[in-house]
């Protein structure tokens, strides 16, 4: 897997908007699907989105379906997740990641032995 640093995260009011932004460091960017996944306190790290290398397919878990966009930039290396009509229930820390292809990464992420430091989102109601 790429070597990610996670940004944008903070703290929003209940209805309010982010846009989390993932850097990764590696020259074969564009081959990999990307990820997002988040960790609530005291809760397992779970599926948020997914885009593949191209950025033509996207899967979504279904508690951000409508809500929450992926998106990649292979030039800047980078994928982003618009984060809309945020609710307090989206309050955990967000990691990215990637993975060969969209089907892995939607399933095997709990697998993975490395992840960045991710970015803390709080929502309040």
């Amino acid at each position: 897997q790429a070597h990610v640093v996670e940004s944008g995260g903070g703290l929003v009011q209940a209805g309010g908007s982010l846009r989390l932004s993932c850097a990764a460091s590696a020259h074969t960017f564009g081959k990999f699907a990307m990820g997002w996944f988040r960790q609530a306190p005291g809760k397992e790290r779970e599926f948020v989105a997914a885009i593949s290398w191209n950025g033509g397919s996207a899967n979504y878990a279904d508690f951000v379906r409508g809500r929450f966009t992926i998106s990649r930039d292979n030039a800047k290396n980078t994928v982003y997740l618009q984060m809309n009509s945020l609710q307090p229930e989206d309050t955990a820390v967000y990691y990215c990641n990637s993975d060969l292809n969209l089907d892995t990464i939607t399933t095997m992420f709990k697998s993975y032995a490395y992840w960045g430091q991710g970015t803390q989102v709080t929502v309040s109601s």
